[in-house]
């Protein structure tokens, strides 16, 4: 009966039943939702037969693309054999263990340990408990406070969304939470015009020792933010900010907290962004990436720092998740880790595909519209101007951003919009040939987007 229903019969029951993340419902039920029916390697298709380049894997997830046999063989197998049990009860599973030890091998040296959560939010939830745990067992209970970043993203719970500096989140829910505070993110074509970018990355670094020190340093418990700033608009922070902010976290004895949901996995060139930035943090948060989005699963890598004094001092940490360590989610992890060893995706981004993506987005600078490109491994953006030369935006309530997204679905191609920044974070399994195919309908929307804004005067 499902292969017998029309797109609309699927847009009628969507909008019946099925409430949106992120969305206005009133809105999404007169247009009707875009029904995703298949997908293979970076490509998807819709109900209508339309081909779609997904240039955004997912939602920054299917790093090894779609339609991988060994991780759909792997989750079939481990439903055999095991398809659930928890990890309470001071009981494990095979596939959480083996996970386990890979996640040492591939991490950072100073993580050894991992808890595991089914996402990125649970994540940094997990972050804000543990963080504030270690330093209640260390005798410094005042240590409560978690210096976030202005349009950072760290998920959409209570906590998760705390942790992020999105305004539209915290006009929402009563947010932040208490002891959660903010600095101002490294985005130097808003903050920093003109300045040389190191100079300008010392600075940004600096607003956190001022925060630091506005709050009281014995109250500071850590600072949490993404190597390169994903839903924020693929923000990427000069090469001096994290050696800084390094520097600075150390100095004040604050834990680092590196969020890697979209970063890690290979997505900037390295295993995870912090080696691609160049900070050591003391605890890391993952998801996405870690099974390419083929079934939930998150956690937190947990330095040595943090591990040593929560297992030889802290007794019971109340804290844990139905799903921690869900052995299917845990065995296509590793068959996925392994596929990308296997595959060696990370050195496919750094060395090949990642500098030519930069090569190509570097071309789109004599296009009318693009004020600025940046990139970082495989991911990049692309800010829309107003005048070029004066550096000058859009007015926001035209949303050009979402005028040119509309074009790019219409000639079928996947990238977000954040603001007037179009993003893309395509598979890592992406080619040349398949990056060249994504340019040329990147140019043909922005083309088709400076048609618009100059018919309606908008220039």
């Amino acid at each position: 009966m499902t292969n017998l229903r029309t797109t609309k019969d699927w847009q009628a029951a969507d909008s019946a039943h099925f409430l949106h993340p992120f969305t206005d419902f009133a809105s999404l039920a007169k247009k009707g939702s875009r029904i995703i029916t298949k997908a293979e390697g970076i490509y998807l298709w819709d109900s209508e037969g339309h081909k779609i380049l997904d240039a955004m894997s997912g939602l920054w997830c299917v790093n090894v693309g779609y339609g991988q046999q060994s991780l759909i063989d792997a989750a079939t197998r481990q439903m055999k054999e095991l398809p659930f049990y928890n990890a309470f009860f001071q009981t494990a599973t095979p596939p959480a263990i083996e996970l386990a030890e890979l996640l040492a091998e591939v991490t950072p040296p100073q993580f050894k340990h991992v808890f595991y959560s089914s996402s990125g939010s649970e994540s940094n939830d997990t972050i804000v408990r543990m963080v504030r745990r270690y330093w209640d067992v260390l005798g410094q209970p005042e240590r409560q406070v978690i210096i976030g970043r202005h349009n950072g993203y760290h998920g959409s719970t209570m906590a998760g969304a705390s942790l992020g500096g999105m305004s539209g989140m915290h006009a929402q829910g009563g947010l932040p939470i208490p002891n959660i505070v903010h600095i101002q993110q490294p985005y130097a074509f808003e903050h920093g015009k003109g300045m040389d970018p190191d100079a300008f990355g010392k600075l940004a670094a600096s607003w956190l020792e001022e925060k630091i020190l506005a709050v009281g340093p014995e109250k500071v418990a850590a600072f949490i933010g993404e190597p390169v700033q994903g839903a924020g608009g693929v923000i990427v922070p000069p090469k001096s900010y994290w050696p800084e902010i390094q520097r600075i976290c150390d100095k004040y004895g604050i834990l680092l907290v590196s969020d890697e949901v979209i970063c890690g996995f290979g997505r900037t060139g390295n295993w995870f962004g912090c080696e691609t930035m160049g900070s050591k943090p003391d605890l890391m948060t993952f998801a996405k990436g870690v099974t390419s989005g083929y079934v939930p699963l998150g956690g937190v890598m947990v330095g040595e720092r943090v591990a040593k004094v929560l297992i030889e001092q802290g007794g019971e940490f109340n804290h844990g998740y139905t799903y921690s360590g869900h052995p299917v989610a845990c065995a296509v992890a590793v068959a996925n880790i392994k596929l990308i060893q296997q595959l060696k995706l990370v050195e496919h981004v750094r060395e090949d595909v990642g500098p030519y993506l930069a090569e190509q987005f570097a071309g789109l600078r004599d296009h009318p519209l693009v004020g600025s490109v940046d990139t970082c491994g495989l991911m990049g953006a692309i800010l829309l101007v107003k005048d070029k030369a004066k550096g000058l935006p859009f007015p926001g309530d035209l949303e050009v951003g979402m005028v040119c997204r509309g074009h790019c679905f219409g000639n079928g191609l996947i990238m977000r919009a954040v603001g007037d920044r179009m993003i893309i974070a395509p598979p890592l399994v992406m080619t040349r040939s398949q990056i060249d195919e994504m340019m040329a309908l990147i140019r043909q929307a922005l083309d088709l987007t400076l048609a618009d804004v100059t018919s309606k005067g908008w220039l």
